[in-house]
Order: C-alpha cells, then sequence, then structure tokens
C-alpha cells in the first residue's frame, strides 16, 4: 500500500492538470483491475467559469474511474475517492519526503492517495471473503473534487441510486477522529457592469462597478450569522485612477450549517443583487451554486457509523466522530439519502497545505477497518 501511495503521489495530479489526471487514472484503473468488476474511464461534464474579465467560458476537467462489482447483487454499496488534488503543476509542492520514521509528507499522500490505497486493499480483502458473494458495489474515484465536483455531481447522484450505504475515503484526523456532521457550501461569481466615464471630467455620468461589487460584499457579510457563515474572497475589475471602472467580479463563498440557512442565503443573494442594482444603477448577474448541500447524521448514517465504531472497537481503535466545517463528495452522497462515512481513509493531518502528512501504520490500520465494515453490511449486520 505504501508503495502505490509513493507511486501515486509521485505524479502531479492537480485539478488543472490533465495530463497528469490522465496518468494517475490510467495507474489507478491498472490497480483496480484486480478487482472482478468492469473499469470504466468516464468523461466529465463540461463545466464553465467566470474570468476575470467578466466572461463564462467553458474549463475541462480530467476523466473520472468507475469500477462496477456485481451489478444485480441485491445488497450494493458505493465507495468513493479523488485522485486530484490542490497542487497544480506549476505549485512548489510536488515531491516525498520522510518527515520522521513513519510519517511521510509529500502532495495527496493524505488527500487523498492513501484513502485509495485504503479502500483497494479493503476490497481486495472483501473479495478474498466468502461473503463477497453476497455483496455488489460501485467504486468512483474523480477528478475534480478539489473545486466541488461540478463535473461529476450527476455521476455521484446516478451511482448513489438504490445503494444501502457509502463509504468515502477522505482523510481522517491525526488521532483517528471521523467528520460527522458537515455544513454546505456555495461558490459564487457576481459580474457587475457598470458605466466608464472620465473621473475628472464627467465622473457622474459613471456608474462604479468596484464600488458596487464593495458595497455588495459588505452587505453579504452581515449575513453571518450562528448556522451560515458568509465570505466575500476577492474583487477582481477596477481600471486606471482617472476612470470610472465599468466591471467588477465578486467572488463569495457560503457555508450553511442546514437546508434552511442555506435557502436564507439564496434569498438574501438575490436580495442584495437586486438590491444594489438598483441602488447603483448597475447590472449584477450571479454565477455559481451551492455545490455540497449541508450533511446532518440523520438516523440510517448514525447506523452506519455505530457500526464503523463497533468494528473498530473488535480491532482495539477507539472510533470517534465530530463536525466539521468542511465539505466533500460525502455532501452529495447524504443529499441522495445515502447514509455516508465519509473519512474512512489514512490518518493524516496539514491537508491543502505544504505540509500535508500520512501517518504510515494507518494505511493497514484503516484498510482493517474497512474490509471488516464492509464484511459485517455483506453479513446483513449492523445496518
Amino acid at each position: 500500500m505504501l508503495a502505490q501511495v509513493e507511486r501515486w503521489a509521485a505524479i502531479n495530479s492537480g485539478t488543472t492538470n490533465l495530463a497528469g489526471l490522465a496518468a494517475t487514472a490510467k495507474l489507478l484503473a491498472d490497480a483496480f483491475a484486480t478487482l472482478p468488476g468492469e473499469v470504466l474511464l468516464v468523461d466529465p461534464v463540461p463545466q464553465d467559469t467566470v474570468r476575470a474579465d467578466g466572461n463564462i467560458v467553458e474549463v475541462q476537467r480530467g476523466q473520472h474511474l468507475v469500477v462496477s462489482v456485481r451489478p444485480d447483487a441485491p445488497l450494493r454499496l458505493l465507495l468513493t475517492g479523488h485522485m486530484d488534488t490542490v497542487f497544480a503543476a506549476d505549485h512548489p509542492f510536488q515531491t516525498l519526503t520522510w518527515l520522521e520514521p513513519g510519517v511521510l509528507g509529500g502532495p495527496g499522500v493524505a488527500d487523498m492517495k492513501g484513502g485509495i490505497a485504503v479502500m483497494l486493499a479493503a476490497l481486495q480483502a472483501l473479495e478474498a471473503s466468502p461473503l463477497a458473494r453476497a455483496i455488489g458495489y460501485d467504486v468512483m474515484i474523480n477528478s475534480d473534487e478539489e473545486v466541488g465536483s461540478g463535473a461529476s455531481a450527476a455521476l455521484i447522484a446516478d451511482l448513489a441510486r438504490g445503494k444501502l450505504a457509502a463509504l468515502t475515503y477522505e482523510p481522517a484526523l491525526p488521532d483517528g477522529t471521523l467528520a460527522g456532521e458537515r455544513g454546505g457550501s456555495g461558490n459564487f461569481s457576481i459580474i457587475i457592469t457598470g458605466r466608464s466615464a472620465h473621473a475628472g471630467r464627467n465622473p457622474q455620468d459613471g456608474r462604479n462597478a468596484l464600488v458596487a461589487a464593495a458595497d455588495l460584499a459588505v452587505g453579504l457579510k452581515t449575513l453571518t450569522r450562528d448556522d451560515l457563515s458568509v465570505n466575500p474572497a476577492r474583487i477582481d475589475g477596477g481600471s486606471a485612477n482617472n476612470v470610472v471602472p465599468d466591471h467588477a467580479i465578486l467572488r463569495v463563498n457560503f457555508r450553511p450549517q442546514s437546508l434552511d440557512a442555506q435557502a436564507f442565503a439564496e434569498d438574501s443573494l438575490q436580495h442584495l443583487c437586486n438590491t444594489i442594482a438598483a441602488e447603483h444603477d448597475v447590472t449584477v448577474h450571479s454565477h455559481g451554486s451551492f455545490g455540497r448541500p449541508p450533511k446532518p447524521i440523520d438516523p440510517d448514517a448514525a447506523k452506519l457509523f455505530g457500526l464503523v465504531k463497533r468494528c473498530g472497537k473488535e480491532l482495539g481503535l477507539e472510533i470517534g466522530w465530530r463536525g466539521t466545517g468542511g465539505v466533500c463528495d460525502g455532501n452529495n452522497i447524504a443529499a441522495c439519502g445515502v447514509p455516508v462515512v465519509d473519512t474512512m481513509g489514512v490518518r493524516g493531518g496539514a491537508i491543502h497545505s505544504a505540509d500535508e502528512f500520512l501517518i504510515v501504520d494507518s494505511l493497514a490500520e484503516r484498510a482493517r477497518l474497512s474490509a471488516l465494515t464492509l464484511m459485517r453490511i455483506a453479513a446483513r449486520q449492523g445496518l
């Protein structure tokens, strides 16, 4: 498993590095071909993005890996991971380093090449068991999780349909704690179009898009409350000092803790956009969505967490969980009505930074935990 992680993490697979993603997808397809199922590379759904100049352009994502084993089995599961990382091809964090004995640093070693290795080892253990015939499953490893899974959201929803439960292989915390309930996330680029004018000769004829964007940012920030975080993150635009700017784009992220908070954010965003348009005499267009719905722990999810905890106890592991502000594909799976534990991967930390690390002993530890969980589900124990 460690050799797999070292081989996979040595290839840059940043979300925008299509060549690196293609190379990684091929390695993963070869590795998962050891399972008795069909291995496919699925084309991504086209996506668009708002450039700094306000133009909306299509962006390309990498192919997603899908493995289907015993699709006609009466009891079926979904296991998911992602091959992309947050580290672009030109990012300085590209190499693996032993930080201390048993602790490997490197891009994606925890998030989540280590998790993919854990998933594969657990499935191989399941297939060596007589219980394997009682269960079927789909595996999906997407190429765009780190940017919200827009190009794979429909695939996730399709594969989640009819599944009893799901396991996702994001890293656990260094002490093994799992992520429980998660808030949601929405990302928006708000395009503001004003009217240019000379800043000295006739400024009254201009409509300042930059000021409108700043006013909107302040208004959005005031929406923050206990169950909703709003982060106006960036304004693109502006012009020369002697020109009233006619163009600006506000980038903003929302983190609702509930569906009610998400609905409040959606309604408030539209209201504020309309207000700013009227008060500043500008055009305001909101581009984006809440791609990650909030993920509560409902009774079915609580049963799945309980099963993982009991399996951990049998293996001498103390398994706990707590709420987190992060989001992942587990949010999307839960929104399909499928219970999911989404941190079944390795123990590690400092993800999304150049200090990312993997605790190597957790590879076998977490593979045993997943394998036992899968076998208990196959035996219809606990769910």
